[in-house]
């Protein structure tokens, strides 16, 4: 059991760092589409092998919180803020509940292809928006579903505005940075 999930977890990290994402669309593309502040915290939620945190963490003062449900992805985050001498980089390990940080504290959510995993997502939406300052903005990026794929789970923008609606929030730009790839922003009604 252990041994196969280690298996997928190297395919996953080559997926998430292959020059191939990066080329249809860097973390720095994302970070100069977006209202980011230099003063901002934000919280990465699925942070993977911090593809969006650790170019975040450059770019700002306050905190950037890595959540991650996998334990091996956070000490990738680690040792790379490590080699940059990033001090701003917050590892949590677990799921939004892992995340004790007080209604209000966070400026900036970035949820880059892990909320299409969560069912049903309007609870987590409720978190992300608690969490939120009073004007605070969740950033989406999905894959649009192409036909019907039973291989992955995947949501489409309209049905991705429509919870967000639901849930609090109105959608403030729409953005398709690359093929079947589009970003909401989002921010706390």
């Amino acid at each position: 059991m252990h041994h196969s999930y280690c298996k997928h977890s190297k395919g996953k990290v080559s997926y998430l760092e292959s020059p191939e994402r990066r080329k249809q669309f860097s973390p720095e593309q994302l970070l100069n589409m977006i209202p980011l502040k230099e003063t901002d915290s934000i919280l990465d939620f699925g942070a993977g092998t911090g593809y969006f945190s650790i170019p975040a963490a450059r770019r700002i003062k306050g905190n950037v919180y890595a959540l991650d449900i996998d334990a091996a992805m956070l000490e990738i985050i680690k040792e790379k803020a490590l080699e940059e001498k990033l001090t701003n980089i917050v590892p949590v390990q677990g799921s939004m509940e892992a995340l004790l940080l007080p209604d209000g504290s966070i400026d900036m959510i970035i949820a880059s292809l892990v909320l299409h995993e969560i069912q049903p997502l309007a609870p987590l939406l409720q978190q992300m928006k608690n969490v939120l300052k009073k004007e605070g903005y969740l950033i989406c990026l999905e894959l649009e579903p192409k036909g019907s794929s039973e291989k992955a789970p995947r949501i489409t923008l309209e049905g991705m505005e429509r919870e967000m609606k639901e849930a609090g929030f109105q959608v403030t730009e729409k953005f398709f940075p690359a093929e079947s790839l589009y970003m909401l922003v989002a921010q706390k009604a």
